[in-house]
């Protein structure tokens, strides 16, 4: 499988659907009022493991062969996607091997822990990350599950969108966040499939913003040394999900850790949930006025809600 269509996004929805849970779509009379616009949150952070990337770790890990899953499965991950690794090899019982920056969260890396991971920590550099679990696959023989450059990856996360647009098909755009882009591509791959006048926008944080770079340039900028508080989204745009972005994505909105923050913080106060700083990027860029949605019929993808709260100093 190396082309990601909707029906790849469909069948990874139709093998992954009982593992998983189908999140609720909230909204909220206050928040529309201070966008102007119509919003519509698919909740993620109440998804297995506390984000969306159950769902394309899922379908990556009930793909492999019964020889290949014997192996074991091995990643890379800032948090999110290692505990979804981890806790999608326990469903067919084979080990997880996970490389996690020195800098991971405690709450991401107790979690990877609880779901049975085993972790390797390496220097927070998108280098480092890749040759730490490159040595992981050699020593192991696992199979590596790329957090965003993999088919099934993509197609896994695109089923948020399936859900999303099966229950609100009248939406005139739909926002999520980007790092890496799998996320966002499998968005725009259901989105644009189901309905090719919808707008598609990507959200990421202003120090990470090398998708914006990217999208802008039409070709792959990195950032040197990323920083954010939406640290699930530092990763650099991958070469497998940034031709479906610059084919399918109509902008990419950038928001500062101050706007990221509040957004936060209106989700506590407002809607008395907890969505993490990654998460909230897509309503951050709505309520800054980075992403143009006025009057609009918006569907926003909440990616996380994983809040460490021993690093929330700028939730004060």
């Amino acid at each position: 499988m190396s082309e990601v269509d909707l029906n790849a996004v469909r069948e990874a929805h139709a093998r992954i659907r009982e593992r998983i849970h189908w999140t609720p779509v909230m909204t909220s009379a206050r928040l529309d009022e201070l966008a102007g616009a119509h919003l519509f949150f698919k909740c993620e952070n109440f998804q297995e493991t506390g984000s969306f990337k159950a769902r394309g770790a899922t379908n990556a890990v009930l793909s492999l062969t019964d020889a290949e899953a014997s192996r074991g499965v091995a990643t890379h991950s800032s948090g999110n996607h290692a505990a979804a690794l981890s806790w999608a090899a326990g469903l067919r019982g084979v080990p997880a091997f996970v490389v996690m920056p020195s800098t991971a969260s405690r709450i991401k890396i107790d979690a990877v822990e609880r779901y049975g991971g085993r972790i390797v920590f390496c220097e927070p550099t998108h280098r480092a990350r890749e040759e730490a679990a490159d040595r992981v696959v050699r020593e192991t023989g696992a199979v590596l599950i790329h957090p965003y450059n993999n088919p099934r990856i993509i197609a896994g996360q695109g089923t948020a969108a399936l859900e999303f647009l099966g229950e609100h098909p009248d939406l005139d755009a739909i926002i999520c966040p980007v790092g890496g882009g799998g996320l966002l591509a499998g968005t725009s791959i259901v989105a644009k499939g189901l309905r090719p006048g919808i707008r598609v926008l990507g959200a990421e944080p202003e120090g990470a913003a090398d998708t914006k770079l990217s999208f802008e340039s039409a070709r792959r900028q990195q950032v040197d040394h990323p920083s954010s508080i939406a640290d699930g989204l530092l990763a650099f745009v991958g070469d497998m999900t940034f031709p479906v972005i610059r084919r399918l994505v109509d902008s990419v909105a950038v928001v500062s850790d101050h706007d990221i923050a509040a957004a936060v913080r209106s989700f506590l106060e407002v809607m008395k949930i907890v969505v993490e700083p990654s998460g909230a990027v897509g309503y951050a860029a709505v309520a800054a006025k980075t992403a143009e949605v006025a009057g609009l019929r918006v569907g926003i993808i909440l990616s996380g809600g994983n809040l460490d709260l021993e690093r929330t100093p700028w939730l004060k």
